[in-house]
This record gives structure tokens, C-alpha cells and sequence, in this order.
């Protein structure tokens, strides 16, 4: 198992380009399958979970070449080998699902996928697909098999447009919808859909293929089945959590760096929040400077939500900025309910913060009364110190990559993989910017004192 080495007590300093988000490109990889017609993707980020969608398609039947210098992707699907998702992909991520979406429409065959996975964040129940992609036509069936279950899903009938409600605007209901949708019969509405910045990205996308797709200012879509696809090319929209990762890293640690290609659009609320606490930020035609100008006001309320609030991702590495804040501050987790799993380690680091059932924020959430530790308490300043610990998942990562850049010792974190899911070269980006920052094998008799210190 690699680890990451750190020690701190440096400021960032410097020129960063930010990646295309991963959260856009692995999902226009799965709706380029909808169609025989080559897409090419620019701006495509050198991460694991490209790697693993890449994988998948290609296992579907798609050709794909990927020039990762470059950042380019060439993907064409002529015909489908098959429809049957291998078990292998099972807790990889969350894209194996989506694969039913995509595929309802172009194929007879039964479409067999995994069970979702990803990072241990909380539960992603599927519920809210299953109900639309039924409502289009698809029948969808959970059976067990050897080793873990699978989702059985068919059209035999055909799909037909429907008025879709879903419960809350999940981002993976909303796009799984989107895709069967665009070769359903007739028009399909969503309503109370996700409208993220890289849903919007890949509406974008399915226009340029010759879907007639069009979004409501009330969280509407409208679908019309579409008849005829084209080739695309589409340069995937920045990645505005790796964007935000590197403005907090600048500011916490009294740095100053600018980020290529953050895009003040789809970073409005993190901003808002910034300046609320006194970061300093300088927003350019091509990207955005974060530098820190002065002590760090705390104090602040911050609840997650879906877009156009709070993304869920940056809170993590905001609450280790918030460490450094003078003042109280409170963070109330509304999208997933076991996000503040990495709070024991940085409570080991130094950090003064404290977890909570109770929704501690101006609205009432879904995790109310659910016994959730939801809700967190910062206090600040504090000093953090160096430690070996354990990343759990993706964004806890950066949280503690960011608190090992804060402590002057050395910090040893265990488990890179997870940052490798969403983080393009990160070791290289950070030293380039000044922070002592390695890779190497860990030592087996540190990796298991990591693992059993992140235990929540």
C-alpha cells in the first residue's frame, strides 16, 4: 500500500491547472454508449475512476483510445458485445449503475449490473432510479448471486416519455433518467431533477449528439426521443472541487496560488462562504488566485446541499480550513448521512471538533431523528500536529492531505488509492507549489497503527 509523506509548515506558493471533473467525464463516457457515433473528449483527467469507466465501456463494446498527455479521449461504440456488467465492477463506483440507463434503449437483451459503490460516505440507495427508469417502461429486478448481487433490467416493450417527480434531486436518479429518456418514445419531464454544474455539462453533451434536451429555471428537464446522433467533440468542464481543494490549501496555509480554469460559475456558494471568513480570492478570465489576506474569521453556518448549495465535497477540507478560523463554526451535512467519518483523525491531528445527531442548521434535514452524527462543531485557531493515519475516502483525503500541510511534523497517510479516484497527479501539483510532499511503500508495521486510527 503506497503512502503520502508530509510535512508541513510551508506556504503554498504558485500556478496550478485544475483537471476535468471526474464527476462529468465518467458519466459522458456512459452516454456516449447511447449511441454508434464517435465522441471525443478534451480536458479529460488521469485518474483512477477514468480508468475504471474506461474499463467498463470497453467491456460493453466500446473502442476507446486514451492519450492521457494530452487529456483526450476517443470513444466509439459501434455495436454492444454485451449487456452483462461482470461482478468485478461491484463497489468500484457508482457508474456500473448507470449502465442501465444507457443500454435500456439499445439493446433486447436483459442489462445485469452490480451493486453500487464508492466511498463509504453513507448510504446510495437506488431506489429513486428504479421508480423512474420503471415509469419509462424498464422492468428491474435484484437478484442474489454468488458472491453479491446483481440488478436484472429490460425493455422488451420499449420505452415511452413520462412525467417523472423524483423525491429529492439526486444527481445519479436525474442522470440515469436523462439517458433512457433519450431514446424513449415521446417527451419525458423530470421534475425536482439535479442541476449541477456537471449535469449541465453533460446536457450539453446529449444536445451535441442530437438529443432535443432543455432545462427549466424549476429544476425541470424536458426530454424528446431522439432520432437521429451525430459525432461530438466536448471539452469537459473543470473540476470546481479540485479547483476549491487547491484555493483552501493556498489560503490555510498563508499561500497565495492560482488555479488555471477554476470557473467562477460553478463555485458562487464556496466563494460566498470564502469571503464570509476572509479568504482572499481574485477571480481572472482564466482562472481564479486564492491567497490568504489576514486572520481567518470563524463563526460561520454552513449546511450542505444539493446545487446551487454547499457541495458536500468541499466541506471537508473546509472544516480543516475552519481549524485555523477564530470563532466557532457550525456544518450541518445534509446530502449524506456518515460524511464526517474523518473528524476522529483530525481530532488526533489537533483539530477541536465535535459531532452531533441533531440537525444543528436553519432547516430540518432528512437525517433528523435518524441517530446520524450529521452535524459538526469547529473551534479555532488551533495548531495541528503530524500523525499516521488512514484516508477513508476521496474528500476526507484532501481534508488530511490539507491538515498534514498545516502540522510541522510528518504526517503519514495510508490508503492513496482514494485520492487517486479524483486527484490528477496530486503530488506532483503540490510539489510544485512548495509542499514537502512524497510517495513511497509504507511500512506494514505503520499501515495497520493508520488503519485502526481512523476508526470513527
Amino acid at each position: 500500500m503506497d503512502v503520502l509523506k508530509i510535512k508541513g509548515g510551508v506556504p503554498l506558493e504558485g500556478r496550478v491547472k485544475a483537471a476535468g471533473a471526474k464527476n462529468a467525464i465518467t458519466k459522458m463516457l456512459v452516454a456516449s454508449l447511447l449511441s454508434d457515433k464517435k465522441c471525443i473528449f478534451y480536458n479529460v483527467p488521469n485518474i483512477a475512476e477514468v480508468e475504471v469507466t474506461v474499463e467498463l465501456c470497453r467491456e460493453i463494446g466500446s473502442e476507446i483510445a486514451w492519450n492521457r498527455n494530452e487529456g483526450i479521449i476517443e470513444a466509439q461504440t459501434r455495436e454492444l458485445k454485451t449487456a452483462y456488467v461482470p461482478q468485478r465492477f461491484s463497489g468500484s463506483n457508482r457508474i456500473p449503475i448507470l449502465m442501465i440507463g444507457a443500454l435500456l434503449g439499445r439493446t433486447e437483451e436483459d442489462i445485469i449490473v452490480p451493486t453500487a459503490g464508492g466511498c463509504r460516505i453513507g448510504k446510495r440507495p437506488i431506489d429513486f432510479h428504479i421508480t423512474a427508469l420503471e415509469k419509462l417502461g424498464a422492468s428491474i429486478e435484484y437478484r442474489e448471486m454468488k458472491k453479491e448481487g446483481a440488478y436484472f433490467a429490460h425493455a422488451h416493450n420499449g420505452l415511452r416519455g413520462a412525467i417523472i417527480h423524483l423525491p429529492y434531486p439526486s444527481v445519479g436518479a436525474t442522470e440515469n433518467t436523462i439517458l433512457a429518456a433519450s431514446r424513449a418514445k415521446g417527451v419525458t419531464v423530470i421534475k425536482n431533477a439535479a442541476i449541477e454544474p456537471e449535469i449541465i455539462d453533460l446536457i450539453l453533451f446529449l444536445q451535441k449528439m442530437g438529443v432535443i434536451i432543455s432545462v427549466d429555471v424549476d429544476r425541470t428537464i424536458r426530454i424528446q426521443e431522439t432520432q437521429q446522433f451525430y459525432e461530438v467533440e466536448h471539452t469537459v468542464v473543470t473540476d470546481r472541487i479540485e479547483a476549491a481543494s487547491f484555493g483552501m490549501a493556498a489560503i490555510s496555509t498563508k499561500g497565495r496560488v492560482f488555479v488555471e480554469g477554476a470557473q467562477h460559475h460553478t463555485m458562487i456558494t464556496f466563494l460566498n462562504k470564502l469571503r464570509e471568513i476572509g479568504g482572499g480570492f481574485d477571480i481572472k478570465n482564466d482562472g481564479i488566485e486564492f491567497f490568504h489576506r489576514g486572520p481567518l474569521r470563524g463563526g460561520v453556518h454552513i449546511e450542505t446541499d444539493v446545487h446551487p448549495g454547499f457541495l458536500t465535497d468541499w466541506q471537508q477540507p473546509f472544516v480543516v480550513l475552519l481549524t485555523q478560523a477564530h470563532g466557532n463554526s457550525i456544518i450541518h451535512e445534509t446530502v449524506y448521512e456518515n460524511r464526517f467519518g474523518y473528524a476522529h483523525s483530525l481530532k488526533m491531528m489537533g483539530a477541536d471538533v465535535e459531532v452531533f445527531t441533531q440537525c444543528l442548521g436553519g432547516k430540518e434535514c432528512r437525517f433528523a431523528s435518524c441517530n446520524f452524527h450529521h452535524s459538526l462543531i469547529v473551534r479555532g485557531p488551533t495548531p495541528l500536529m503530524g500523525r499516521e493515519v488512514a484516508i477513508p475516502d476521496l474528500r476526507a483525503g484532501f481534508a488530511y492531505v490539507m491538515a498534514a500541510m498545516l502540522a510541522p511534523e510528518t504526517s503519514t497517510l495510508a490508503g492513496v488509492k482514494y485520492l487517486n479516484r479524483g486527484y490528477e497527479n496530486l503530488v506532483g501539483k503540490l510539489s510544485s507549489l512548495g509542499a514537502d510532499i512524497s510517495r513511497s511503500q509504507g511500512d506494514a508495521a505503520t499501515i495497520p497503527l493508520a488503519l485502526a486510527s481512523s476508526a470513527v
